[in-house]
């Protein structure tokens, strides 16, 4: 998730019948249905009606002859033994559940239109490494003079062993990540609907978490950002968005164990037209993975950024357009159950002076633009917070007061949105909504968009500035 200066936001593409109709060429044709057996005559119905009656009234007999009679205090111990597994069933059932399989919320289209080329992951992450070793990320060491010494540091790689155990809470996060985006980015195509996508990825991101409260859980709602839009654009129910072939799509996921969040995006395009444009966002967020240090100032890291992205131009029917960095948006810190944490991560250069620390974890995020390089709050509000800073603040309303109950368990200062509130029962949340943003307790996130007719691409990663070393643990063998 993106941090911006101001705001801004997403953008949606138009609805095709082709989709539907694609769907119902697809559908499989229904079986022949079986012949049936003649019906008896009337005379004969009756006859076999009586013989059933009597069999029935025998076989009750039977029955209420072989009941044994109930011995005394045999009552009492049956009452007992009823109330014993009514409790066992109530504990049972506030345990996790399995996580149901995926529905579409539109109805379609045709199942054969997710054929991916990958397997579907289905075992969740914590069963393939029951030694709860998971795969390490991209590991880098520190290049900087004033860092060298670092890793054989004996002292520096005594303290990174003592934090092994919030490395593994990140590496189990970045693989379940990691595991549902390359999955994911073998079906996303062109004509399948934005809300489907997006429902799509976040029941397999449940399932291979095994979600589990605020112990593990999605850090975000899944963002599908549409070419001028460039964060915080996610389907609220009922949308009707359908991906076209001239998109530029960024899907951005977040994932979290035991609050050490994993946040990181991608762009897709599906014409060759904009490669430049992803090229170039994505050897800038790499620059700013390479520069980033202990030590190492902020404006720096943005300055780094900015070089690269700005070197590269993209033609768009006939005319060049030099990839500009969005001014106003920046990585960010990630601390726990807190997405934004703090210190911002520039992607141009002239930002602060303030320096990054050991121990800091960094979501370092880059966005390129054929627009102005600025955003401003556009489109329709799907993504939701709450203030970390708001403190206790009075509820007028009851709705708002069970709305605020919910979000404390279910998610506390982690995001969230509309969709979200819609699966969870809560019935009429939207009074509870606008009662929490009134008092201030909800703070709403709105899309972000630079010019409309622009496009705009991002590529993201979570790095950990780790005594010894960083490590980029969402690198992957995709992005």
């Amino acid at each position: 998730m993106a941090t911006t200066t101001e705001a801004a936001t997403p953008a949606a593409a138009a609805a095709a019948a082709d989709a539907k109709q694609e769907a119902t060429l697809a559908a499989p044709a229904p079986a022949p249905a079986q012949a049936s057996a003649p019906a008896p005559a009337p005379a004969q119905q009756q006859g076999e009606a009586k013989k059933k009656k009597k069999k029935k009234t025998k076989k009750a007999g039977n029955a209420q002859q072989q009941q044994p009679q109930q011995k005394p205090g045999e009552a009492k111990k049956k009452k007992k033994g009823g109330q014993k597994k009514q409790q066992e069933k109530a504990v049972a059932e506030a345990k996790p559940t399995a996580v149901p399989a995926f529905v579409s919320p539109t109805g379609g289209p045709d199942p054969a239109a997710y054929a991916s080329a990958l397997p579907e992951p289905k075992i969740p992450v914590s069963k393939q490494f029951t030694d709860r070793k998971f795969p390490v990320g991209e590991h880098m060491p520190y290049h900087q003079d004033f860092n060298l010494s670092r890793a054989t540091n004996e002292e520096k790689r005594t303290l990174e062993r003592l934090q092994e155990s919030s490395y593994e809470d990140y590496r189990y996060a970045g693989e379940v990540h990691r595991q549902t985006r390359q999955w994911a980015k073998s079906w996303i195509r062109p004509g399948l609907y934005m809300i489907d996508i997006a429902e799509r990825i976040e029941s397999k991101l449940r399932e291979l978490i095994e979600i589990d409260g605020l112990n593990r859980s999605i850090a975000f709602p899944t963002g599908l950002s549409l070419n001028f839009c460039a964060a915080h654009w996610t389907p609220n129910p009922g949308d009707k968005t359908i991906l076209q072939a001239d998109d530029v799509l960024k899907v951005d996921i977040g994932t979290q164990v035991n609050g050490n969040i994993i946040d990181s995006a991608f762009t897709l395009a599906f014409n060759p037209r904009y490669d430049n444009l992803l090229k170039a966002v994505k050897e800038a967020t790499n620059m700013g993975i390479k520069t980033a240090g202990v030590d190492v100032r902020l404006c720096d890291v943005g300055a780094a950024i900015q070089e690269v992205m700005e070197s590269y131009e993209v033609e768009l029917d006939g005319k060049t357009y030099q990839v500009k960095s969005i001014r106003n948006l920046n990585g960010h810190t990630l601390g726990p159950y807190s997405i934004h944490a703090g210190k911002s991560v520039p992607i141009v250069k002239g930002g602060e002076g303030t320096r990054m620390e050991e121990g800091e974890t960094y979501a370092i995020e880059t966005f390129g633009s054929t627009g102005k390089g600025h955003v401003t709050d556009d489109l329709e509000t799907s993504h939701y917070m709450k203030d970390a800073n708001a403190g206790h603040v009075a509820i007028k309303t009851q709705k708002g007061r069970e709305l605020l109950s919910y979000l404390n368990k279910a998610h506390n200062t982690l995001a969230f949105c509309r969709r979200w509130l819609e699966h969870s029962g809560v019935e009429r949340y939207q009074l509870g909504l606008k009662s929490l943003q009134d008092a201030g307790v909800i703070v709403p996130c709105p899309p972000l968009c630079d010019i409309r007719g622009s496009y705009v691409a991002q590529f993201e990663h979570t790095v950990l500035l780790k005594p010894t070393s960083k490590e980029v643990v969402s690198r992957g063998s995709d992005y």
